[in-house]
């Protein structure tokens, strides 16, 4: 593509369409997803959690398809993390919807990159172009002159090798998560036919043929007892297997620096954000001392599904987990799964309450039932499901690299500063 010869802005390159508001009566209902304010990422990017359909009449201007580019030009919030924050229909949301609070981006120039702008539009200096020019004091807005005046440099030959580069970076996180959703569906249903449905046991009653490794099939029981469990399998709590809350820092252990997990951060097994902190910033939340293999629980609001895995060290959590540790790394995989079935989230939001912030003590998620067996099916479980439960977090693990990889790039988008050579080094080890 030829060089841009000279400076543009955004009003010279997008026009905008403002969605509008819908019935709340009809969400959930078949039609396109709702694109809000809750599936663009704190700083741009799409969040792929909680998507929700809308069954309404939408019209054909404010409806979205894969690729198409959407931003928030409002935020309900004082930090302006969503203000002019940008987001790009990723390609499993095949039809979604404008709401009052995003607008959609109608370039006009067909022939021009939409990929360009999209990452522009995620740059250090863009977010604080948006903030330095937020109206307002309890809801934060940016005006469409002002987000038309941002400028767009010329794509140089140096920038479209950036992009390229962001792109690939993009479509690699992108795969690990989809990886990550397939891993993690294989070994909570393994789980569900272990430990729920007891599908060895059951097979074995019915006379079907072994669907398991002999060394596996020989650890299941041929029948079920009076109370539906295999032979010699006992009922009991998930205290058997994990302790809740082991660690806190306290005013003489707190180290002079943080790594935060709040619940907003962590979704539906994933630590998706941290914050860094000196000790004198840290939110007063800031007190679990969470170690690999631990289990956090989000007691607030518990079907948001603020729940994950801690797969690495170094990190504090919020007081508002329970943050359940294994008794012995044989059973990791198992507390982690039991604590955070469906069944139980659904479980915890039904006895959650407080009124504007429904909540259950800690000691409720470890008041989880679960089925005690012996030491040699648990072991065995481990080293079935263990190597998925590696493989998500090696990816994920990646996918913390991509994302460093493409924070280091992105300012230099904007001032071309950067050698094609040097952009190439910097993402060689992550891809």
């Amino acid at each position: 593509m030829p060089e841009q010869a000279e400076q543009r802005c955004l009003g010279d390159c997008v026009s905008l369409q403002r969605g509008n508001t819908y019935k709340s009566t009809l969400l959930g209902l078949p039609g396109p997803i709702l694109l809000g304010l809750g599936t663009i990422a704190r700083d741009g990017g799409f969040k792929s959690t909680g998507l929700k359909s809308y069954g309404g009449d939408s019209e054909e201007k404010i409806l979205l398809r894969p690729g198409d580019i959407f931003v928030s030009l409002k935020d309900v919030t004082q930090s302006g993390d969503l203000l002019g924050a940008v987001a790009r229909v990723p390609d499993e949301v095949p039809l979604g919807r404008l709401t009052q609070d995003t607008v959609k981006l109608t370039f006009r120039d067909r022939s021009f990159p939409k990929a360009y702008i999209y990452w522009l539009l995620r740059t250090p200096d863009y977010r604080a172009y948006c903030r330095a020019h937020a109206t307002g004091t309890t809801n934060l807005g940016l005006s469409r002159d002002d987000f038309f005046a941002f400028p767009v440099p010329p794509l140089s030959t140096v920038r479209k090798c950036i992009l390229d580069v962001l792109e690939a970076i993009e479509k690699k996180i992108d795969l690990n998560r989809r990886m990550n959703e397939t891993l993690e569906a294989m070994a909570r249903a393994l789980f569900k036919d272990w430990f729920v449905d007891f599908g060895p046991t059951r097979a074995k009653m019915e006379g079907r043929a072994p669907y398991l490794a002999s060394d596996l099939w020989a650890l299941f029981p041929d029948r079920l007892d009076d109370d539906g469990k295999p032979e010699g399998w006992a009922s009991g709590r998930l205290d058997a297997y994990a302790v809740l809350n082991p660690e806190s820092w306290s005013k003489t252990t707190y180290p002079p620096e943080i790594e935060y997990v709040d619940l907003a951060g962590t979704k539906r097994g994933f630590i998706q954000q941290t914050d860094r902190y000196e000790s004198a910033q840290a939110p007063s939340r800031a007190q679990r001392i969470l170690r690999e293999s631990d289990t956090v629980v989000g007691t607030v609001r518990p079907g948001n599904g603020s729940y994950a895995y801690v797969s690495r060290a170094g990190l504090t959590g919020s007081t508002g987990f329970a943050v359940l540790r294994p008794r012995d790394t044989k059973v990791r995989e198992f507390v982690y799964l039991a604590a955070t079935a469906a069944e139980n989230i659904e479980r915890l939001s039904h006895l959650a309450d407080g009124g504007a912030y429904p909540a259950v003590r800690p000691d409720v998620v470890l008041d989880t039932d679960v089925v005690l067996c012996g030491e040699d099916t648990l072991a065995a479980f481990n080293r079935t499901v263990g190597a998925l439960i590696a493989a998500i977090y090696h990816n994920d693990s990646q996918s913390i690299s991509l994302a460093a990889t493409r924070d280091l790039l992105l300012p230099k988008l904007m001032s071309g500063e950067i050698r094609v050579r040097d952009a190439e080094k910097m993402v060689e080890p992550a891809l």
